[in-house]
């Protein structure tokens, strides 16, 4: 199988775009913190796709995490301060978030996400996007935006509720906890769980599954479903939106970063 890399020089290293045969890898690639997602890195994922979907020979996307420690751990909290912190600093943010997350979501192709390790927070909303969860055993899950402050915006709550249902999106997002692989499969956050040694064949098995397969009827199953899990028009995207950017102007999203940077747990005071 050749192996292409794409778009170096014109985006992130930490983003690694390849054409690997007939499918598209991004890998997320910043080990040392455990691939957590930079400003950069959700910049560069929307012109990754869009090559994929301009190239016919890729039939399938891939997103992987460097390191063998971790999918996606979260947002790069070291750049909040900067990134993240007042109203046109935050809308940025949001845009480009929404953005790179939208393109993985509606793109017309089959996106697998290989997890190994944690998927946490953006990392595990970036594996919602997908149409497939491939994890290891050793995977971790979690959405902490509760223990932060954060808003957490209309979308990334859609993927989350079509996922895995209202009742188990209320439990993953009111206690913050931290789910093994298991628990996750049980939850429905991911479709196949398998041993660590296990994940690239799986990976590869499903993958040659998918690529073997008509490109036109996947592609209208997946429209299809996509529709389904639409925003309702009625749903007051607005007035969420608003509570989410609240949530950001408060007094416990400060302390929420302040405390993530001292080891500490947050007092949240509800202003």
């Amino acid at each position: 199988m050749s192996i292409t890399r794409l778009l170096q020089g014109e985006i992130t290293d930490s983003l690694i775009v390849e054409k690997r045969g007939a499918a598209g890898w991004i890998t997320f690639n910043d080990p040392g913190r455990h691939n957590a997602m930079s400003y950069d890195m959700w910049v560069a994922v929307p012109k990754a796709i869009k090559l994929f979907e301009a190239d016919d020979e890729i039939r399938a996307i891939v997103l992987t995490g460097a390191g063998g420690k971790a999918f996606v751990s979260g947002a790069n909290i070291s750049q909040f301060e900067k990134l993240r912190t007042g109203a046109d600093a935050v809308a940025e943010y949001e845009r480009v978030g929404e953005e790179a997350q939208g393109a993985l979501y509606n793109t017309f192709k089959p996106v697998i996400a290989r997890i190994d390790g944690y998927c946490i927070g953006g990392g595990l909303n970036i594996s919602l996007c997908c149409d497939i969860r491939i994890a290891s055993d050793a995977s971790s899950f979690a959405i902490p935006a509760g223990r932060l402050g954060l808003g957490y915006r209309l979308t990334a709550i859609r993927n989350l509720v079509s996922t895995v249902g209202a009742p188990q999106a209320l439990d993953i997002m009111l206690s913050a906890s931290r789910f093994t692989a298991q628990e996750a499969l049980i939850k429905g956050l991911v479709q196949y769980v398998v041993p660590a040694d296990q994940l690239d064949s799986t990976v590869d098995a499903y993958l040659a599954k998918v690529t073997a397969n008509a490109p036109i009827t996947l592609r209208a199953a997946k429209k299809a479903v996509r529709e389904f899990q639409r925003v309702a028009p009625h749903i007051d995207a607005e007035g969420i939106q608003k509570m989410v950017l609240t949530c950001f102007a408060s007094e416990d999203y400060q302390e929420g970063k302040r405390a993530f940077a001292e080891k500490r747990s947050p007092v949240f005071t509800g202003k």
